[in-house]
């Protein structure tokens, strides 16, 4: 249903005496909403590394037997979903390397590894490349980059430290050898890393509520630029380059779950603003304000506050379709989105119906849900958006279609309007949305509706055009 791919998450643990695994997999449990594609866990116990990853969500890849074959003080994991750079088990995470001496989990997207390829190619003569360049993926050059510099003598952290700036775009990495946990975050600080602490050991995960289910106690976040590194001497850090937080705003408003909270605020609460502001900007005459689940449910709360409209759950989620490895016949494959959400038609006959949604894509989905309401018997469907028009792809991380794709980068609102066939279509406004998150706009990233990259895209910079009165 949704047209943007989730971000990955990673979760790492380090711990004496503890169940790292178990623990690992209660934290990707809690991040599966970032991942649907594959999962993966890799822990030692000093002497030797275990991993284990496949296909699927957290549940279908682990079992009891699985968890109890990866033992061990260290462990982490990952979810991830599938990219334009391929999906199947040889791009599931965690990425070990040959001699089974380093593992890696990665979320965020380097739009450029030209300076890591350069890398490999001048070290070949010293140290043969292990990996097809042509056809790895970011992750996998990465890996092979420190790799290298192990192999030529140096220690992990001094390789993280000289292989940092070859890293071009986005991305938190935890990498775990056989008696350490490192986490490297981007200058930048694009992909969310908060550490917690845990019966004297130390957790790592991509959001916050990852910790609970598992007793955590959060700490702070890994600042943009920064490395930890865990080992039996304890934490300790350092700041390899000079940060700027410039957190992906889409965090905020689509992809982290609720009860976690970014830059000191609750998901929760800056969604509810979100509605709230929407009041402000569109109060429409209307007699029911229902959320497309789930991420929008806060936001249709608070549009429902502020204005005094009734809150209804008109749209009803199939909260276990998720991913299945059973691909649906023709006819159920034509149904669309009614094989993920049904209408309450109780909610939402002979009503006018302000409809909420996080965002629009492509605009596919959206307009199946107009038609659905209809259908159901709404007199008036007025679609409401609690962000910006997307007008610009992403290369940080998050799976967006190429610009020419992007609904809002090839229509004007009235064009999208008619092509939803809805009633009336309002978005947030750019600078509403900054307000509602109570945070300055210098802390995020907003390239998908600004077009202001933070990272320098180099050779992909072509994939981006702007209108003739923007920069």
């Amino acid at each position: 249903m949704r047209s943007i791919g989730e971000k990955c998450a990673v979760f790492g643990i380090y711990g004496k005496g503890m169940d790292v695994s178990r623990l690992t997999f209660f934290g990707l449990y809690a991040l599966q909403h970032r991942g649907q594609e594959s999962s993966g866990i890799a822990s030692t116990d000093g002497a030797e590394i275990f991993c284990h990853k496949d296909t699927g969500l957290v549940a279908q890849v682990f079992n009891e037997e699985i968890i109890k074959s990866l033992p061990g003080h260290i462990a982490v994991g990952h979810n991830r979903y599938s990219t334009s750079q391929g999906s199947g088990v040889e791009f599931t995470h965690p990425i070990e390397v040959s001699d089974k001496s380093l593992i890696l989990v990665h979320n965020g997207n380097l739009p450029s590894v030209t300076a890591l390829v350069g890398f490999l190619k001048k070290r070949e003569i010293k140290t043969a490349c292990e990996i097809d360049l042509a056809k790895a993926s970011d992750s996998m050059i990465v890996t092979e980059a420190i790799h290298t510099l192990i192999k030529e003598g140096k220690e992990i952290e001094k390789a993280v430290e000289e292989i940092f700036p070859l890293m071009t775009g986005a991305f938190s990495i935890l990498i775990m050898t056989k008696n350490k946990l490192i986490a490297i975050r981007d200058q930048y600080g694009i992909r969310p890393l908060s550490i917690a602490k845990l019966n004297g050991g130390y957790v790592f995960a991509s959001e916050t509520c990852a910790f609970h289910p598992i007793g955590a106690n959060f700490m702070r976040d890994v600042n943009p630029g920064e490395m930890v590194v865990v080992d039996e001497q304890g934490l300790k850090i350092k700041q390899i380059v000079k940060g700027t937080q410039k957190l992906d705003i889409f965090e905020f408003v689509y992809f982290s779950r609720p009860d976690s909270n970014l830059l000191g605020k609750s998901i929760y609460e800056v969604r509810k603003n979100f509605g709230i502001q929407l009041a402000t900007e569109h109060l429409i005459d209307a007699d029911v304000v229902i959320p497309v689940p789930e991420t929008a449910i806060p936001v249709a709360i608070g549009y429902a506050q502020a204005t005094g409209i009734p809150f209804e759950m008109g749209l009803i989620k199939s909260r276990y379709i998720h991913r299945t490895f059973i691909q649906p016949e023709q006819h159920i494959r034509e149904q669309g989105v009614k094989l993920k959400l049904a209408p309450l038609k109780e909610a939402i006959e002979n009503k006018r119906v302000v409809v909420v949604d996080d965002s629009i894509v492509r605009g596919t989905t959206s307009r199946q849900i107009v038609r659905m309401l209809f259908e159901a018997g709404a007199k008036e469907v007025h679609f409401m958006v609690s962000s910006p028009p997307v007008k610009y792809p992403d290369f940080y991380g998050i799976d967006l279609p190429r610009q020419s794709d992007l609904f809002a980068a090839t229509k004007t609102v009235e064009e999208m309007n008619a092509y939803l066939g809805s009633t009336s279509l309002n978005f947030l406004s750019y600078d509403g949305m900054i307000k509602a998150t109570g945070l300055d706009e210098s802390l995020f990233c907003t390239a998908c509706f600004s077009g202001k990259y933070p990272i320098d895209l180099l050779e992909r910079k072509s994939e981006v055009t702007y209108p003739k009165t923007e920069k």
